[in-house]
């Protein structure tokens, strides 16, 4: 369990000591219009856009919006896409 808290939390980036080119306004773009398109909600579209700005990569915001545009996450990506998912709820949704 640990090991998949550690893997997750390093490919998130927050563990590590390079640093990782932030999402790209256009990849918030793409994500806004993206998750509007599923949710029709301005007020938690917006907050998951701002929040992934913070919490992700430029490399896992690309495979975050795949993933919202119907691709499974890779193999070795599920546990730290949840735990990028399940971070963007405690900020967007606190009561989820």
């Amino acid at each position: 369990m640990m090991k998949r808290v550690l893997v997750a939390l390093l490919a998130l980036g927050m563990l590590s000591g390079v640093a990782q080119a932030a999402p790209t306004e256009a990849q918030k773009a793409d994500f806004y219009k993206t998750c509007m398109g599923i949710a029709s909600d301005d007020a938690l579209c917006s907050c998951k856009a701002d929040a992934a700005m913070t919490l992700i990569d430029e490399e896992f915001m690309a495979m975050v919006i795949a993933s919202m545009k119907g691709k499974s996450p890779p193999e070795g990506q599920y546990a730290a896409y949840n735990t990028y998912v399940a971070k963007s709820n405690q900020i967007c949704k606190p009561n989820y």
